[in-house]
């Protein structure tokens, strides 16, 4: 059958000329490498749509919570005050992060399923003239939910204030266009929907941003200002560079610009979500969310109320069908995910349907509706 397929909001399953790519071993310091490391650099900012000069790029080792770390602790001031847009485990956990690098910081928290809205925003900047920055998670994998992050950016500069953008899960698929949504630095990862491997982080900033950060960060290695001028000067990582990771992701951003940028990998990734939801939606799952806030990214679906489903069983039989899911991260009710993101199309998610069907009648299970809470639940949501 060979390698399952990954149904998650990343890792996830990447061509095989990505995996090809890692074979050759890369100096950290050659100019081969370092002409990279430009490369990528330039083809980011690129996908941001900076078309004066205005933005740079930064790549920084580790996780995408590394990156996340490192925005945070460089670009808001040790004086600075943060409001925090949360709803869902990613916004919570830049609040978190916050609180370790002893900035001062408010939370909106809408629960698990909610959208922040600029109104409310707006409101809470008009009470606390202390707040110095606003930090959005773009599309909350938490929940599979879209933020509305066009009409937060609005009621964030009508104020006079600063947006940062965590788009870990959404950039590569999803306009974020420097020109149409305003902000001063965004973040996201290698391992989503560019499509890479796990390895590294960036950051895409206003230079002038990047320049008032220095001095800014608690950390050594996570300070993007000395990062930023490192490379500015040698066009070398400080520290020792994913290198394998940066020709795969090369690749993947080679395979992406093949496939039409931002709008042919949206277009892919929609069609998945189209189809899946509609054949597990057949099957009798309930989303969690209404489909106004549906990402192309990763979907929430409630787990069944029948007594025989059990989502441990559902998992391992989904895998030994080929399709690894995602356990959900609701706190009310039990829930699973299933990630639309990857090296994967719609006749995959069709044999993701018919796997979901097939378990449940393994499972004796007749009816996936889900227990009346969940409905509840839902029920908060707004139109």
């Amino acid at each position: 059958m060979g390698e399952p397929f990954l149904l998650t909001p990343g890792p996830l399953t990447t061509a095989y000329s990505v995996k090809e790519a890692m074979l050759r071993d890369w100096g950290s310091w050659d100019g081969d490498f370092r002409g990279m490391t430009k490369s990528l650099c330039e083809q980011l900012v690129a996908l941001a749509g900076d078309t004066d000069g205005a933005f740079d790029c930064v790549p920084m080792q580790g996780s995408g919570s590394f990156s996340v770390e490192a925005l945070l602790g460089s670009f808001v001031p040790r004086d600075g005050k943060v409001l925090v847009l949360a709803n869902g485990a990613y916004g919570l956990r830049a609040a978190e992060t916050l609180r370790y690098l002893g900035r001062d910081h408010v939370v909106i928290d809408k629960g698990d399923y909610m959208p922040p809205r600029g109104t409310e925003v707006g409101a809470a900047l008009d009470v606390d003239p202390a707040i110095t920055h606003v930090i959005i998670v773009h599309c909350e994998t938490s929940s599979g939910i879209l933020n509305p992050v066009a009409e937060i950016s609005e009621a964030v500069y009508a104020r006079g204030r600063k947006l940062l953008i965590d788009s870990m899960s959404a950039f590569g698929a999803l306009e974020l266009r420097v020109n149409d949504i305003r902000y001063e630095a965004m973040v996201s990862s290698a391992n989503k929907c560019i499509e890479g491997v796990p390895g590294f982080g960036f950051v895409i900033a206003r230079k002038t941003e990047l320049e008032a950060a220095k001095g800014n960060s608690h950390s050594l290695s996570l300070d993007v200002h000395a990062q930023w001028a490192a490379m500015q000067k040698t066009g070398q990582w400080r520290y020792t560079p994913p290198t394998h990771v940066v020709a795969a992701f090369l690749e993947a951003l080679r395979l992406h610009s093949a496939e039409g940028g931002v709008a042919g990998r949206g277009a892919r990734y929609t069609r998945n979500r189209d189809v899946m939801v509609e054949g597990m939606r057949a099957l009798g799952f309930e989303t969690l969310l209404k489909d106004r806030w549906l990402s192309p990214i990763i979907v929430t679906f409630f787990c069944p109320a029948h007594e025989r489903f059990d989502f441990s069983r559902f998992y391992e039989a989904m895998k030994t069908k080929g399709f690894i899911i995602y356990p959900g991260k609701l706190t009310v009710v039990e829930s699973f995910r299933i990630g639309c993101i990857g090296r994967i199309d719609e006749h995959i998610m069709r044999r993701v349907v018919t796997a979901a069907g097939e378990t449940l009648a393994e499972m004796g299970v007749d009816t996936a509706a889900p227990p009346a809470a969940a409905i509840a639940e839902r029920a908060k949501l707004a139109a």
